[in-house]
């Protein structure tokens, strides 16, 4: 795990003890560090006990004198009682992002490249892990994906931690200066936990802020609010497109295809640069990278129909690229399985490519709202759920042909995450070809 001498004698709060909570106790109290820790479930606090913190709920006990109080990022800031109580005993509310921070001068030397953005942050997260990896250098992955980074052991010297970031973990962090920072890009999001998107966006923003002047930001300007942060960083800026990507170079790299993806990589390749991977290091990481789970994964091939599991697509705007990247061929092969807990955004950032599809499977609450927005620009089935529009989608599509789920909404209608939504997506897809 990782620790430091920088919390000895330290006393800290934890509020929520899921895996990332009791990793943070844990690297705490071997630090030498004093933990009070919290959690409504009473096994979780018993394995906080177990690891020698004292029982307590933060919000009941004097805060007075704690070095911070640490909470999930799930914790809303902007509404949960925690944030007054600790404002009024002057102690600050962090992530275990921000320990990490404090922690780095313990550490071997190393380099930190942080990844934000609405969309793609997972996959140039996972993307620079492998092409670093690929190239023999000492690389982990942390951050919002991953295990804890906390409970990672340290890298040797000349390693990179590559973070994924929500902007809830930059809210929570107030000294992770990274040496490369990330922008992806930018678009409404989150909004329940901000003051309008401007609020959204200048937590993402905060990034860069956090740097020091001799650091690299990277901001693919592919929409106008990353131009407008980038045009705001005062310090070592390189601004990327997805268009900089030649097609003929991204035909190369198989789990990489379609607009998004020429975005992730264009943003992966930036920081490999400026990280002193050559030309061929950066060719051979491209080319033999695979996607994340629930990212654009192809599931299975049944009857020359390709099937792909992409219910990380929580928002329009994370389903529209999937949608992008299978234009006709010359006729429409695309069929679309969407739906569950709207957001609010409904499909707008979908319709550009609603011409792509040749059919649509909706399922969950925003069925017949989605049905209502799609009208008849797509022919569409009223499925419910996955079970049936697999079902449907294998009776309609043709070989050649593509299904693809990227939902455009939330799971938690039906499913208690995304990623139990992909793993019923891709058991169904599976009795397929059994």
């Amino acid at each position: 795990m990782i620790s430091s001498r920088v919390f000895a004698g330290r006393r800290y709060a934890v509020l929520g003890l899921a895996r990332s909570g009791l990793a943070t106790v844990e690297a705490l109290v071997a630090s030498g560090a004093g933990v009070t820790a919290w959690d409504d479930r009473e096994e979780a606090r018993d394995d906080a006990m177990a690891l020698g913190a004292d029982i307590g709920n933060p919000l009941e006990i004097d805060l007075i004198g704690f070095a911070g109080v640490v909470v999930s990022p799930g914790v809303p800031l902007n509404r949960h009682p925690i944030a007054a109580h600790a404002r009024e005993a002057h102690v600050p509310v962090i992530g275990d992002v921000e320990l990490f921070a404090e922690a780095r001068g313990d550490l071997p030397p190393h380099k930190v490249v942080g990844i934000t953005g609405t969309n793609g942050k997972s996959t140039v997260t996972a993307l620079i892990t492998h092409m670093l990896e690929s190239a023999g250098v000492p690389t982990l992955m942390g951050g919002n994906i991953g295990l804890p980074i906390l409970s990672r052991d340290p890298l040797p010297e000349g390693g990179v931690y590559v973070l994924e970031l929500s902007s809830y973990q930059i809210d929570l962090s107030h000294s992770l200066a990274c040496d490369v920072a990330v922008l992806t890009n930018l678009s409404p999001d989150h909004l329940d936990r901000y003051d309008g998107f401007a609020g959204y966006a200048a937590s993402k923003a905060r990034l860069f802020g956090l740097q020091h002047r001799d650091q690299v930001a990277i901001v693919a300007v592919d929409d106008d609010p990353s131009k407008m942060i980038a045009s705001r960083i005062n310090h070592r800026l390189h601004r990327v497109s997805g268009k900089d990507i030649d097609p003929v170079d991204q035909a190369r790299w198989p789990a990489l295809q379609g607009p998004h993806n020429a975005q992730n990589a264009v943003c992966a390749i930036a920081v490999c640069r400026v990280l002193g991977l050559n030309d061929e290091q950066i060719e051979r990481g491209l080319a033999t990278y695979k996607s994340l789970p629930h990212r654009m994964e192809l599931v299975g091939e049944v009857g020359g129909v390709s099937w792909f599991n992409d219910s990380k697509a929580t928002n329009a705007a994370s389903a529209a690229p999937a949608l992008a990247a299978f234009p006709p061929a010359p006729d429409q092969r695309l069929h679309w399985i969407a739906g569950g807990k709207a957001k609010g955004d409904g499909l707008a950032a979908c319709r550009p490519w609603f011409g792509h599809v040749k059919k649509a499977y909706l399922i969950g609450e925003a069925m017949e709202p989605f049905a209502a927005e799609i009208g008849d620009a797509i022919r569409v089935e009223r499925s419910g759920d996955i079970a049936t529009a697999v079902k449907q989608a294998a009776a309609a599509a043709k070989p050649g042909d593509i299904v693809l789920l990227s939902p455009a909404c939330a799971s938690f209608d039906q499913f208690k995450d995304y990623e139990q939504r992909g793993d019923v997506f891709r058991a169904a897809v599976q009795a397929l070809g059994a």
